[in-house]
């Protein structure tokens, strides 16, 4: 009998029909767990980033284990995605001993690509993994053609260009190596700097330190004009160069100042347009954050790529781009940056407030039968509350109509940071596993 490929292999997660390899865009999202992996993929990631702690970046908050990636790259394997690991630190001699055992475990359990910023680890990345893709990770800074050549052609076939690079200089890189892939954050978390990629001067004196300009803010001092009394009364500070007498004024609440914070990234609004100049991966920065977190990123992004790839009409795009938008303020946020893409310095978040909407994430859908689901709570939980379903399609509004423990005995409430689970009744039927649940704070 003929074997003929199912639908399910032929379509993308938004039922598109999937790109030929030479049209292919890739949303990449985070995984930092296993759990949060599997929601990358069920809202529209084509492929996951992972590492273990202490060689990939993201010591701190990340339980992935050596074991644990063999089963993320069997579960993204069977659903058609691919895995890429993170083995992106800048190493002392002394990591190379774990590095090279970790490379030839990566071996064994066939990742689609290998995530890198230092050179003697890409060494050792083609004599452990010749047949896996060396992606060069943004670490490495890469903001030029002639970079991007040189690396190119030392057997990288893709380069996660750095945050620095604007519109223009990826469209140029694209030209000048029109056969090396180029991968760009669009969401999340900014860095201030990087040894001595700092960017203080910039922001100070409108001088960079990385154009050979540095004034060298961090020798400057620090004078004191007003004594706080206590903890609610603001302090004001005056920053002087003790050489050229540059003053800024700096103000300190009772929560501390935020003199370093940068917004957050997105660049929702302009997926085409980097399309257009190169991109061929967009990457969503977060694998310290919640599954909700990732999974209503990663749906945002999905949805407005799968209809640039469509070719739908600019009134589409636009409308849907504006649902994107919408649902990722309502996202705990430090305000929203479109970085440097456009040649401008990122915006600053000196007030350090963090921006919340309406919603609050409080738990995860693991089963459903009938118009009752079975829930891991992150966030109390009351019957009377508003609450909203949370889909890779949809936002479905439900309402409860009771909460039972994990005695079978109705409770008014439902609380987190324990992992008994709770069963909730509520007015919709066969809500799917991987839904998430959000209730609507009150005003």
């Amino acid at each position: 009998m003929k074997k003929t490929r199912s639908k399910i292999e032929l379509l993308s997660p938004a039922g598109l029909p999937r790109q030929s390899q030479k049209n292919r865009i890739e949303l990449l999202a985070p995984a930092g767990s296993l759990g949060k992996l599997k929601y990358a993929i069920k809202y529209g990631a084509d492929a996951v980033y992972a590492g273990i702690p202490d060689i990939s970046m993201r010591a701190r908050v990340n339980n992935f284990s050596e074991k644990d990636l063999a089963a993320a790259v069997a579960y993204a394997h069977a659903r058609g995605k691919k895995m890429f690991v993170t083995v992106n630190i800048y190493a002392h001699n002394y990591h190379f001993p774990a590095i090279e055992k970790h490379l030839k475990f990566l071996q064994k359990i066939k990742i689609d690509g290998v995530i890198i910023s230092d050179p003697g680890i890409i060494g050792l990345a083609k004599k452990y993994l010749p047949d896996v893709d060396i992606h060069l990770s943004t670490q490495a800074n890469t903001t030029n053609w002639r970079a991007a050549k040189f690396w190119h052609e030392a057997g990288v076939k893709r380069i996660i260009l750095a945050r620095e690079v604007i519109l223009e200089d990826i469209a140029e890189i694209h030209k000048r190596v029109p056969n090396l892939e180029l991968e760009y954050f669009v969401h999340g978390a900014m860095c201030m700097s990087y040894s001595g990629r700092c960017i203080l001067s910039k922001w100070m004196s409108n001088q960079s330190a990385n154009e050979g300009a540095c004034t060298q803010p961090c020798r400057w001092a620090y004078i004191q004009k007003s004594k706080r009394h206590n903890v609610q009364t603001p302090m004001n500070m005056e920053v002087k160069e003790v050489q050229s007498g540059t003053e800024m004024d700096l103000e300190e609440d009772g929560h501390g100042t935020y003199f370093f914070n940068s917004k957050d990234m997105n660049l929702i609004k302009h997926l085409a347009e980097m399309r257009k100049a190169g991109v061929v991966a967009f990457k969503i920065e977060g694998r310290t954050k919640s599954a909700f977190y990732v999974a209503s990123v990663t749906r945002a992004y999905r949805k407005v790529l799968d209809a640039i790839i469509a070719k739908k009409s600019a009134v589409e795009i636009k409308k849907i781009q504006k649902w994107a938008e919408t649902e990722l303020n309502k996202l705990a946020n430090r305000g929203y940056t479109e970085g440097f893409l456009l040649g401008n310095d990122p915006e600053h978040g000196f007030s350090g407030q963090q921006f919340r909407d309406q919603f609050q994430f409080v738990g995860e859908v693991l089963a459903s039968d009938g118009n009752q689901i079975t829930a891991k709570i992150h966030n109390a939980l009351c019957k009377e509350d508003k609450i909203e379903i949370i889909t890779p399609e949809k936002n479905i509004s439900v309402k409860i109509q009771a909460i039972y423990n994990e005695n079978k005995k109705e409770v008014a409430s439902a609380h987190g940071g324990h992992t008994k689970l709770y069963v909730l009744e509520i007015n919709r039927q066969d809500i799917q596993p991987l839904s998430l649940i959000r209730k609507i704070n009150k005003t």
